[in-house]
C-alpha cells in the first residue's frame, strides 16, 4: 500500500522523483552492433537439438526451415551457429544411399537447390556445392557457387541451358560464370555439349542478357549464303532505348559480291495516346556481273488510341518505294513474290450529339511489275445521318406517318493521279498531267410507312449532283474516219439527277413436317420476295451528243462528261419494275447428343438462293435487264459453297451474232437466258484428333522474337502482326502435334462470255485449286505441303513443303519450294528459348529466274 501511494503521489507531482519517472518512461535496451536486424524463425519437422554453451542449434526433419527477413532455407539437416551467424544445410540419404531431400534456399525471385549450403545470415554471403538455380530462361548448374549478395554470384565449372530436364539435351560448359540477377551473365571460354557429348567448338567468352523488358544492346547478325549475292553477314545492328516513349533500331547487311543494305527503324509509343513506327530501307544490289542497282523502301505505321480523343480516329499504314526493291531483297523468297505496295492514311471524326461525321483518306498503290503508281490524294467523305424534321420533340404515343419522313446527306470528293517510274518524263509532270478531281452529292429522302399486314412498303426520293473538271465535245472526222475531240474545256461543271422509287417486301413461310419417329422432323422453306418501281426523268439529255461513230454510218451517243473522275449520269428516261426473290431452306433433325424428349437441331441447307432483275417500261427495246443469280450454302457445316451468275434474257441473231429484241423464253420457256458471266467457289477443311493442343511440349511455338521481328518486307510490326507473319512464312515451326492430320482445299471457277461490238463472243474459263495438308509421321515428326494449280492454264503456282521435328527444347524445320519463278530451300535448327535465338543453324538457298 505504501508503494502504491508513493507511486500515486509521484504521478501527481512530477518533480517529486525525476529518476524513477525517467526509468519507467524510456524502458530501452541497447542493441549490440553484432546482432541481427530481425528475428530468426526456425522450425524442425522431426527434432531439434540446442547446444546452449556453444550457442548452436540443430534442426532435423524433411521440412525443417530457417527464415530471416526475405531469406528462406529449408533442408532435412540444418545447423545454426549464433556466434558466427552461419547456417549450414545438408542433404539426407536413406539406408541404401538414395537422396531423400535436398537443401533449398529462396530469396525474392532467386531459388537454389544444392547438395550443401553454407550461408552467413548477417552478410548475405554464401557458398554452395552441387547447385541448381534458375535465372530467367537459363537453368544453371555449378559444382561450386559463391554468393556475394542477393544480386551477384559466381559459378565454378558451371553448365547452363534452356532445357528444363534433369539431364538436359544440350548445355554450354564454362569453368567460370558470373551472374548479375535479372541483368547479365558473363562467362570465360565456353563450349557446347549435346546429350552429354562435348562438341569441339570453343568460344573465347560469352555474354548473355537476362534483363526483362526493353533495354539497349547489340543485335546479333546471321551468316547466309546465296548463289546470286554470295556470302552475307545480315542484320548486324544496335537497339537503343531513348526513354519510355521511343526507341531506335539500326541494322546493316553486307554481301561478298558487293551488295549491302541499311535499315533505320524508330518506334514510338505513349500509353492511351498514340503508337507507331517508321522505317527506311536502302538496298544496293550487286548480282555477279550485273551492274549495281539501288532501291529504297519506306514504311510508316501510326495509330491513336480511341480514348485519347473520343470521336476522332487517325491511322496510317504507308508502304512505298522503288518498284525493284521487293524482287532485290536477298534470301526473302516470299517477299520476292510481292508485286504490289499499298498505303493508306485515314482521319475520321464523329460530332458528339450531332448527326454529322467526316472521313479523309489518302491512298497509294503501286505495281512493281508494270511500275505504275496510283495516288488518291485525298478522298473526303462527309455524311449526315437521317434526320426527321417533322417529328415532335416530346412525342406522345406513336409517330404519325409523316413524322417518319427522313432526309440524309452524303458527299464524296476525290482527286486522283498516276505516274510511271523510270520513264523519260518526270514524275512531277506526269502527276500534274494526269490529275483528276470530282465530287458527288446525294440527298436520300425516305418514308417508312406502317405495315400493310405482312407487307412493308417503303417509298424514297434520291437527288444527286456531280461536279466535274472538264467538258468534252466530239465530232466525226470524215478525213481520218474517226471520232475526234472538237474542244476540251477545263473548269467547274455540274450535273444533276433525280429519281423516285417505292418498294414492298414480305416473308412467306412453308413447312413440311414428318412423323415423330422420323430422324428429320421438319423442312422449312422461307421466301423473301421484293418488288418495286423506280422512275428517273431524262433531265440530262442535252449533255449527250448523237454523232456518227464508224465508217458504216452507225450513230452513237457520247457523253460530254464521260472522261471525268465520275462518269456522267445515264441518258434517257427509266421506269423500272424491280423484282427479286430470295429463298432459305432449313430443316430440323433429332439431336443425337441430347436424348431429352423433343430435342432437335436446326440445320440450314440453303443460306440463300436469290434471283433479281428489272424491267424498264420507258425504253423502246431491250426492256429487260440481265438476271442476277446467286446462291450460298454451308453444307454439313464443313463445305462452304458460293455461286453467282449473270444471265442475258435476249436471243442472238445467228446471222449477225448480235442481240435481238426477243426474249429467250419465246424459244425455250424454261431457260433463264445466256450466261454472260458466272463463278463458283468451294472451301472446306477437315482434321483428325481432338483439335486441341496438349501443352507447350507438344505445340512447337517459338517465343516472341523481340524488337527484330519484321514482315515480308523487312519492316517492324507489333507482336500480333509479327507472330502471324512468322507463322505464315515458317509453317514448319508452328505445328500442333496433337492433330494427327489436317487438310483444307479450295476450288474456284470463273466464266465469262461477252458480246463484242463486231458480233463475236469473247469467252474465258478459269479454274484454280489450292490445297493445304499436314500429317504426323510420328508423335514428334510432321510433314506438310501447300500449293495451287491453275487448271485452265495448266500451270503450277507456288508450291511449298515443310518437315518439322519437335526436339523438346529445340526445333527443326525444313522448308522447300521446288517450282515457280522464285524457288528456295531452307533448313533451320534453333532453340525454342528466345534468349538463344541467335544460336540457330540456318541454311537457305534461293533461286530466281531472271
Amino acid at each position: 500500500m505504501l508503494q502504491q501511494d508513493t507511486t500515486t503521489r509521484n504521478k501527481r507531482n512530477k518533480s517529486a522523483d525525476t529518476v524513477s519517472l525517467a526509468t519507467i518512461d524510456t524502458f530501452n535496451f541497447k542493441m549490440s552492433k553484432d546482432s541481427l536486424t530481425a528475428p530468426v524463425v526456425y522450425h524442425a519437422d522431426d527434432s531439434m537439438v540446442m547446444d546452449v554453451p556453444q550457442k548452436k542449434l540443430f534442426l532435423y526433419g524433411k521440412t525443417s526451415s530457417v527464415k530471416y527477413t526475405d531469406m528462406h532455407l529449408s533442408a532435412p539437416l540444418i545447423a545454426y551457429d549464433q556466434k558466427t551467424s552461419l547456417v549450414k544445410a545438408q542433404l539426407s540419404k536413406d539406408s541404401v544411399g538414395n537422396v531423400v531431400a535436398f537443401p533449398a534456399f529462396v530469396q525474392g525471385d532467386s531459388k537454389m537447390v544444392s547438395d550443401t549450403i553454407v550461408f552467413n545470415m548477417k552478410t548475405g554471403k554464401g557458398l554452395t556445392k552441387g547447385t541448381y538455380t534458375h535465372q530467367g530462361e537459363l537453368y544453371v548448374y555449378g559444382e561450386k557457387i559463391k554468393r556475394v549478395d542477393e544480386n551477384v554470384f559466381y559459378a565454378l565449372r558451371g553448365r547452363f541451358t534452356t532445357c528444363n530436364l534433369d539431364t538436359p539435351h544440350f548445355a554450354f560448359i564454362s569453368k567460370q560464370i558470373k551472374f548479375i540477377n535479372k541483368k547479365w551473365a558473363f562467362s570465360g571460354p565456353v563450349h557446347p555439349e549435346f546429350e552429354g557429348v562435348p562438341v569441339p567448338i570453343v568460344l573465347p567468352f560469352g555474354i548473355y542478357p537476362l534483363n526483362a523488358g526493353r533495354h539497349s544492346g547489340l543485335l546479333a547478325p546471321t551468316f547466309t549464303t546465296n548463289n546470286q549475292y554470295g556470302v552475307g553477314l545480315e542484320n548486324l545492328g544496335y537497339y537503343h532505348v531513348f526513354g519510355d516513349y521511343w526507341d531506335l533500331e539500326t541494322r546493316a547487311s553486307i554481301f561478298s559480291y558487293g551488295g549491302h543494305r541499311f535499315t533505320v527503324r524508330p518506334r514510338y509509343l505513349k500509353l492511351y495516346r498514340f503508337a507507331g513506327n517508321f522505317e527506311f530501307n536502302y538496298l544496293n544490289t550487286k548480282v555477279l556481273d550485273v551492274p549495281a542497282a539501288k532501291s529504297f523502301n519506306i514504311r510508316w505505321s501510326h495509330r491513336i488510341d480511341n480514348k485519347a480523343r473520343p470521336g476522332v480516329s487517325f491511322s496510317a499504314s504507308v508502304n512505298a518505294g522503288s518498284s525493284k526493291y521487293n524482287s532485290s531483297v536477298p534470301n526473302s523468297p516470299v517477299q520476292n513474290f510481292q508485286s504490289t505496295m499499298t498505303s493508306s492514311i485515314a482521319y475520321a471524326k464523329v460530332w458528339k450529339n450531332k448527326p454529322y461525321n467526316i472521313s479523309i483518306t489518302a491512298n497509294h498503290d503501286q505495281n512493281t511489275l508494270t511500275r505504275l503508281v496510283n495516288l488518291n490524294l485525298p478522298s473526303v467523305n462527309f455524311s449526315m445521318n437521317t434526320i426527321y424534321p417533322f417529328r415532335r420533340e416530346e412525342p406522345i404515343g406513336p409517330y404519325k406517318w409523316y413524322e417518319n419522313l427522313g432526309i440524309g446527306l452524303n458527299t464524296q470528293a476525290n482527286s486522283k493521279t498516276f505516274f510511271y517510274e523510270d520513264t523519260t518524263t518526270k514524275a512531277t509532270k506526269q502527276i500534274a498531267d494526269n490529275f483528276k478531281w470530282g465530287a458527288i452529292h446525294s440527298v436520300p429522302i425516305t418514308l417508312s410507312l406502317p405495315s400493310l399486314g405482312p407487307v412493308q412498303v417503303t417509298p424514297n426520293v434520291s437527288y444527286r449532283e456531280q461536279w466535274y473538271q472538264q467538258k468534252i465535245l466530239r465530232k466525226w472526222n470524215t478525213d481520218k474516219k474517226r471520232v475526234d475531240t472538237l474542244s476540251l474545256k477545263e473548269g467547274f461543271f455540274a450535273e444533276r439527277d433525280i429519281s423516285f422509287a417505292v418498294g414492298a417486301t414480305t416473308r412467306i413461310f412453308g413447312m413440311f413436317t414428318f412423323s415423330k419417329k422420323s430422324k428429320v422432323q421438319a423442312i422449312r422453306h422461307e421466301i423473301r420476295p421484293t418488288i418495286g418501281f423506280s422512275y428517273k426523268p431524262d433531265i440530262n439529255k442535252n449533255h449527250y451528243q448523237y454523232i456518227q461513230s464508224d465508217t458504216a454510218g452507225r450513230m452513237q451517243y457520247y457523253g460530254q462528261y464521260a472522261n471525268n473522275l465520275y462518269p456522267g449520269f445515264s441518258k434517257g428516261k427509266a421506269g423500272n419494275i424491280n423484282f427479286g426473290i430470295d429463298n432459305i431452306i432449313s430443316m430440323k433433325v433429332r439431336n443425337k447428343k441430347d436424348t431429352s424428349a423433343g430435342a432437335v437441331k436446326k440445320i440450314v441447307l440453303l443460306d440463300g438462293f436469290n434471283i433479281s432483275g428489272s424491267y424498264n417500261l420507258l425504253i423502246d427495246s431491250f426492256k429487260m435487264s440481265n438476271l442476277s443469280i446467286s446462291a450460298r450454302s454451308n453444307l454439313f457445316e464443313k463445305i462452304q459453297i458460293t455461286a453467282s451468275a449473270s444471265m442475258d434474257p435476249y436471243q442472238i441473231d445467228p446471222a449477225t451474232g448480235r442481240r435481238i429484241d426477243k426474249l429467250v423464253w419465246g424459244k425455250r420457256p424454261f431457260s433463264l437466258g445466256r450466261m454472260t458471266s458466272g463463278g463458283i467457289s468451294l472451301q472446306s477443311s477437315f482434321n483428325g484428333g481432338n483439335n486441341k493442343s496438349g501443352g507447350e511440349d507438344n505445340l512447337s511455338i517459338p517465343k516472341k522474337r523481340g524488337v527484330n521481328l519484321v514482315d515480308d518486307f523487312g519492316n517492324a510490326m507489333n507482336d500480333y502482326e509479327a507472330e502471324t507473319q512468322y507463322i505464315r512464312n515458317n509453317p514448319g515451326e508452328f505445328v500442333d502435334y496433337n492433330i494427327p492430320w489436317d487438310i483444307s482445299f479450295g476450288y474456284s471457277l470463273r466464266y465469262s462470255n461477252f458480246l463484242n461490238a463486231n458480233g463475236s463472243f469473247s469467252k474465258s474459263l478459269s479454274q484454280d485449286v489450292n490445297i493445304n495438308a499436314s500429317m504426323n509421321l510420328t508423335p514428334k515428326w510432321k510433314l506438310g505441303a501447300n500449293g495451287s494449280y491453275n487448271i485452265s492454264a495448266k500451270e503450277i503456282g507456288m508450291v511449298s513443303m515443310f518437315l518439322s521435328r519437335d526436339m523438346h527444347c529445340w526445333q527443326m524445320s525444313v522448308n522447300i519450294s521446288p517450282v515457280g519463278k522464285f524457288r528456295y530451300f531452307s533448313i533451320n535448327i534453333s532453340p525454342k528459348s528466345a534468349i538463344l535465338r541467335d544460336l540457330k543453324v540456318n541454311r537457305t538457298r534461293s533461286f530466281m529466274e531472271l
